[in-house]
């Protein structure tokens, strides 16, 4: 397991560095927006635009580094007076669902990335089919570190945070 906890958390630091450098890219975007709209009354057209992409982007990345580093909501506090075998159930149902979930989406968003591939946002002139990378790269990621919690839980380990 000690190759995939390196993988997986080397993919996750990446992820969480794009998410870092796509919220400072929305920050910087919805800044510029509202100044040209309100001190120049120039409003970009494509600043909404890219504030969705990008926001798209912080989410997943996001979520994806959540997920490595346990870092998604939990009923801690409910699962923590139950007995061990069934907070050790509750955990491999909580990790099946999260892998299943995000297999869902990766699904769903390649289906959707070939549908729109054709298609171009008007005011950026890129594929529409740009809204549906990021999520098909979390529905690759979060499974992936889902099934490292879950081969941790069977040996009674505890997966390392990627920022510890």
């Amino acid at each position: 397991m000690q190759w995939l906890t390196f993988i997986n958390s080397w993919l996750s630091k990446i992820a969480m560095w794009i998410a870092c450098i796509c919220i400072i890219g929305l920050v910087a975007d919805v800044d510029y927006g509202v100044i040209m709209r309100y001190a120049f009354h120039q409003a970009p057209p494509f600043m909404e635009e890219v504030a969705l992409l990008l926001s798209i982007s912080v989410a997943m990345f996001g979520a994806s580094a959540g997920v490595r580093d346990a870092g998604h909501i939990g009923v801690d506090s409910l699962v923590a007076l139950l007995p061990p075998k069934l907070r050790f159930g509750i955990g491999i149902l909580a990790g099946a669902l999260t892998a299943i979930f995000a297999l869902c989406m990766l699904v769903g968003c390649l289906k959707m990335f070939v549908e729109t591939f054709e298609h171009t946002i008007p005011t950026l002139g890129i594929s529409e089919s740009w809204r549906y990378a990021t999520p098909i790269i979390a529905g690759v990621l979060i499974p992936l570190f889902s099934i490292e919690h879950l081969i941790a839980m069977f040996k009674k380990e505890k997966v390392v945070s990627s920022w510890h």
